[in-house]
């Protein structure tokens, strides 16, 4: 029993000590200069502190309560916002309304809490038909998407070669295989 108490006692003496030493390690680390590092202490001078009404609040924090608030962005488009809040935001983005199949499915999606998965994956749903729908819009306006550079591919060729080709050859059989399906249904359509 004595030894075992022995053996515990050390183990717990040196781990204590290398706990102050990894301490030591970090204490040296942080000491060093840090010159090298760009923008590096740009926030030392207590003369220009970003946090100057944080930290030496004047005792009337209570009054931030009472702020007056910014007037109500115009509406004049649909706006969806989730059915948590009792109406829009004051101020909201409208470079994108909701429009189209990918709009109809955002409709859809804030029908559903934010709390719900349903919720978030119709969004994202909605995110990839929009992109479709983009497409189709570039080509209903001569303009010819160049998917080699929009979709990555021409970084991933130069950076990433084996992992394009693996990715090509796996669409390629994909392809071939829906082809090949597609074309005995015909003949069997036929017959």
């Amino acid at each position: 029993m004595w030894l075992k108490t022995d053996v515990m006692a050390q183990t717990i003496e040196h781990t204590i000590e290398s706990k102050t030493d990894e301490r030591d390690i970090d204490r040296k680390i942080a000491d060093q200069p840090k010159d090298h590092i760009p923008g590096w202490g740009m926030d030392a001078d207590p003369e220009n502190d970003p946090t100057y009404p944080m930290k030496h609040g004047n005792g009337a924090d209570h009054q931030r309560l009472h702020y007056e608030k910014a007037p109500q962005q115009p509406v004049d488009m649909e706006i969806l916002h989730s059915i948590e809040r009792p109406g829009i935001t004051r101020v909201f983005g409208t470079s994108t309304p909701p429009q189209g199949l990918s709009g109809a499915i955002r409709r859809y999606a804030y029908k559903y809490s934010e709390a719900k998965a349903t919720h978030w994956m119709t969004l994202i749903l909605a995110d990839r038909v929009n992109v479709v729908e983009g497409r189709l819009n570039d080509l209903k306006n001569g303009v010819i998407p160049n998917l080699w550079v929009e979709r990555g591919w021409r970084a991933e060729w130069k950076y990433n070669r084996l992992a394009f080709l693996g990715k090509a050859a796996t669409m390629a059989i994909v392809v071939t295989a829906a082809v090949i399906l597609l074309s005995r249904k015909r003949k069997h359509d036929l017959l």
